[in-house]
């Protein structure tokens, strides 16, 4: 009879072949867990992860851990695995897939890998940001179509005389402002959690209030973690208060954006341009009013990968993997991104 534990993989992208699981290329896990675990795979259909509906949920009975990736846990998902899930590990930074209000009432530890990805992401967010400022996507495509225009675009805008907003300054925020205050003259940030002594240890200036940010800040920057007070965020009033010619960029979460104020706000022009990395559903072609962003000049869109490196993938895999063990064979909390103190 086997007794070794089941740690489910729920929906790793790095697992999937041709559109179907190779358990081969789970080299980093069979590194860590040896012959101690049984790993599973999510099951998949039309070349992607199911990550919802009752062939999701049966996949997971017997588990004693989940690793996953974008699937949600949902309260269903909970019933199903009570008393046998010891452990929840999120490959990533964000947690509001996790199900956090569960984890505890079903007596199991939940754990995300904050910090993996700092650099990737913080480097992406200025990428996008230069890419908006010099017009780069527009230049490239123009003249790949064989438009030759110096022009085209615009006049893009001297750096140094302009103020970067960073709403959210975390370890990624941190970065970004680091790293961004090569290029522009001022950096500015709105945190209630974080206070503006510790601000200036980075540069960054504190402001107490989204309003007062966003009449002051050329870029926005969105940071800040998803949860029940920043669903929504970037809304119409919002909008309202940015100036016309500000950016807007999202590298945190898809959920912090409605996509329909701001179309409506580059419709109208009371925006410079906006880039995202993110996007609810994670595809902007599937929703009506996030494929309707595309066709935008000043809109630059990439597919949520501003996390991704080959070290950053490596790293964040391995550490779950430690974690998943650590619990399942100590019985003690995870060590690192630990959501459940």
């Amino acid at each position: 009879m086997n007794m070794k534990p089941i740690v489910v993989y729920t929906d790793p992208f790095w697992a999937l072949e041709n559109g179907e699981v190779n358990p081969a290329l789970a080299t980093v896990e069979q590194e860590v867990f040896g012959d101690k675990v049984e790993l599973r795979f999510g099951v998949t259909e039309n070349g992607a992860f199911v990550k919802s509906g009752e062939r999701f949920v049966d996949n997971l009975k017997g588990a004693s851990a989940l690793a996953i990736y974008r699937a949600q846990m949902t309260e269903e998902v909970f019933e199903a695995v009570r008393g046998d899930v010891k452990v929840i590990g999120r490959q990533g930074v964000g947690y509001d897939n996790i199900g956090l209000p569960f984890l505890k009432p079903n007596g199991i530890f939940g754990f995300n890998v904050p910090d993996y990805c700092v650099d990737e992401v913080s480097t992406h967010t200025v990428s996008l940001v230069l890419a908006l400022e010099r017009h780069i996507c527009l230049q490239n495509d123009r003249l790949k179509n064989g438009h030759w225009d110096i022009y085209d675009g615009g006049y893009p805008r001297r750096l140094q005389g302009l103020t970067v907003g960073i709403i959210g300054l975390g370890r990624i925020g941190k970065a970004t402002a680091q790293k961004i205050r090569n290029f522009y003259g001022r950096v500015i940030a709105y945190d209630p959690h974080v206070h503006g002594d510790h601000m200036i240890g980075y540069g960054v200036e504190k402001r107490h209030s989204l309003p007062e940010l966003l009449n002051e800040a050329d870029v926005v920057i969105l940071h800040c973690l998803l949860n029940d007070e920043t669903k929504n965020l970037v809304d119409g009033p919002f909008l309202e208060h940015m100036k016309d010619d500000a950016l807007l960029l999202n590298t945190a979460r898809g959920g912090l954006v409605e996509p329909q104020a701001v179309h409506h706000a580059l419709a109208e022009g009371r925006i410079g341009g906006y880039a995202s990395d993110v996007f609810t559903p994670e595809d902007p072609n599937d929703d009506e009013w996030n494929k309707r962003l595309l066709p935008f000049d000043n809109v630059i869109v990439t597919s949520h990968r501003a996390f991704l490196s080959a070290e950053s993938e490596l790293s964040q895999r391995r550490r779950v993997a430690e974690e998943i063990l650590h619990v399942l064979e100590t019985g003690r909390p995870p060590r690192w991104g630990n959501l459940t103190e």
